[in-house]
């Protein structure tokens, strides 16, 4: 079995000698296939942030970190061989983070069976956020149906409460990712008598024309696009050809980084997207980043991308990973954590604001805590607006709450059937 581990030397004393893999944090990363460009951001902003780490503060809770980096070009298979390389590296993984839906369905029986936590970080299947069925899985700070819920919401906003009588595309990804928000935008159909109609592009997204001719055809009045890679760069084009608004579009936070609109120039100005954290660099951690990593050539990516949307979320993500192996540290007494001690950080994990200020990302995310039951978050969204003139993401709306109700109910039903057709008993008392 081939699969390209690299274990990235993390830290001022790396010269000296090889880092002890105490605390062992995996990145299932894909730099190579057709979502590089979006991947190899996401995978420096989450190998800076334990770089950081390492040469400021000596590691988390005075044990140095380990980072094997693993090549699945967002390959399902490849993906899973990444997984079975690295569970063991050091004194075992601590966390998987694989950046990838196909890759997560895979994984989530073996994360369970072995014993090892996974957080998808807005991405996966959305019902683990029941943590009563899913107790290795996490999906903070909100998930594909929270998102699909806030942009429906935003634009109900926009058109005085009544959606009644329009119509509105899903220009999906043909894959388990893509495929995630039909099920919460058919109940929000129904529930708000607008047209749903569903439009599939296959992977990798680079052949749109008919996708795009049934639009001109169908007139629908907003397209929500869940694209990954170069789906969004071709969509936003097609849509710039066309001629359609492109303040009608409304991105998934996999659709609304810088790479998904440069390539179209001014023709994408006015494009929406989703998120559910920062951009830009203005933020105290980057002038530690600057101090302690770039400056001193430990940056994955030489800080090229910083404050990039993918590259801010892999900062989140690495940060949310540290902050919850410092709750396990707390929780049970001990540094040197195993996977399972990690799993009870994270679900006793809280982000407030008055934390993220401490860890120089004030403002950086919506405040969420985890519980026993509560996996997902806050499931708070804000839509960002695209500025081609000074090429520059702003923030549109705050934070947006989305239907908690029906998300409650829709997650109930999934994971109720995902347990019974795996025989698992509910894991909260």
């Amino acid at each position: 079995m081939k699969t390209l581990l690299t274990s990235l030397a993390l830290g001022a004393a790396l010269a000296a000698g090889p880092v002890m893999a105490d605390l062992t944090f995996p990145s299932l990363s894909y730099r190579t296939g057709p979502y590089a460009a979006n991947g190899a951001q996401f995978a420096d902003g989450y190998a800076d942030y334990f770089a950081l780490l390492n040469a400021r503060d000596g590691g988390i809770g005075g044990e140095r970190i380990n980072m094997p980096e693993c090549e699945t070009g967002y390959d399902t298979e490849k993906g899973v061989e990444c997984y079975e390389a690295t569970k063991d590296e050091g004194d075992g993984a601590l966390i998987y983070q694989p950046l990838s839906t196909g890759i997560t369905y895979q994984l989530i029986p073996k994360l369970a069976a072995d014993g090892i936590p996974m957080h998808t970080l807005g991405y996966g299947r959305t019902s683990v956020s029941n943590g009563d069925v899913f107790k290795w899985i996490f999906n903070y700070p909100a998930t594909y149906w929270d998102g699909a819920s806030v942009a429906i919401k935003y634009l109900m906003d926009e058109n005085g409460g009544d959606l009644s009588g329009k119509k509105i595309a899903l220009l999906y990804h043909n894959s388990a990712y893509g495929k995630e928000p039909i099920r919460t935008l058919t109940e929000l159909s129904q529930m708000h008598g607008f047209e749903f109609l569903e439009l599939a592009v296959d992977h990798p997204g680079q052949e749109q024309k008919s996708q795009w001719l049934q639009i001109r055809r169908e007139r629908p009045d907003y397209v929500i696009m869940w694209g990954w890679g170069v789906m969004n760069q071709v969509a936003i084009q097609e849509a710039a050809n066309t001629r359609y608004p492109m303040d009608q579009i409304i991105g998934s936070w996999w659709a609304g980084s810088e790479i998904d609109v440069l390539p179209s120039g001014a023709g994408a100005d006015g494009y929406k997207a989703l998120n559910f954290h920062a951009v830009g660099d203005d933020f105290a951690l980057y002038h530690e980043l600057e101090e302690h990593v770039w400056s001193q050539g430990l940056g994955a990516g030489g800080g090229e991308h910083a404050g990039s949307v993918l590259y801010n979320r892999g900062i989140y993500a690495a940060m949310i990973a540290a902050e919850a192996a410092k709750k396990a540290q707390e929780i049970h007494g001990v540094s040197a954590i195993d996977a399972a001690q990690m799993r009870d950080g994270l679900e006793q994990l809280e982000m407030t604001e008055e934390k993220m200020a401490e860890l120089g990302l004030e403002g950086f995310g919506p405040t969420f805590s985890a519980s026993c039951t509560n996996h997902g978050g806050s499931g708070r969204v804000a839509i960002n607006q695209w500025n081609a003139g000074d090429q520059t993401w702003s923030v549109l709306t705050d934070y947006i709450q989305s239907d908690q109700e029906l998300i409650a109910r829709l997650v109930e039903e999934d994971s109720t059937a995902y347990a019974e057709e795996n025989d698992i008993a509910p894991q909260c008392e």
